[in-house]
């Protein structure tokens, strides 16, 4: 395998990179919810047992945290990446439990080139995060990856 970055010319629609396994400590979902996300249900156990939750579970944005880093150690990191336009939709569909491994499907839903910065380009992906219960969130993720020799 190259050690070359990869380039805007290097993704294609329906090409699909996983990341994973992370497996989610109770420690720092706590950790996360005192700095960032305070409410009950991501602090105390008995309180998310009482919620819909079901139990302790990690803040949606601890969640999409724990995408991107999934996100970045197998595609960013490996990218000739000049940043991202943010994310367009994010969608909790499930809890996610002290002890859960997740897994991530990131999958290119779109690359076009750059009408007004000809050095890049703009590639789409539909990230579907799974832990061993199945689905937990989905977002799509704008990255702005390098052309090659531009």
């Amino acid at each position: 395998m190259s050690n070359e970055l990869l380039h805007f010319e290097d993704f294609a629609l329906g090409q699909k990179f996983y990341g994973g396994p992370y497996r989610v400590s109770q420690a720092e979902i706590l950790e996360f919810a005192h700095e960032f996300d305070p409410q009950p249900h991501h602090l105390d156990d008995e309180a998310g047992k009482h919620s819909m939750l079901g139990g302790l579970s990690a803040s949606g944005w601890h969640i999409c945290a724990m995408a991107m880093r999934l996100f970045a150690d197998s595609v960013i990191l490996k990218t000739a990446n000049r940043g991202g336009p943010g994310c367009e939709d994010c969608r909790w569909l499930k809890p996610v439990q002290p002890g859960d491994a997740l897994m991530l499907e990131a999958e290119v839903i779109e690359a076009r080139p750059s009408a007004s910065r000809p050095e890049i380009g703009f590639v789409k992906f539909a990230w579907r995060l799974f832990n061993q219960r199945g689905q937990v969130a989905e977002l799509l993720v704008t990255t702005m990856p390098a052309k090659r020799g531009v």
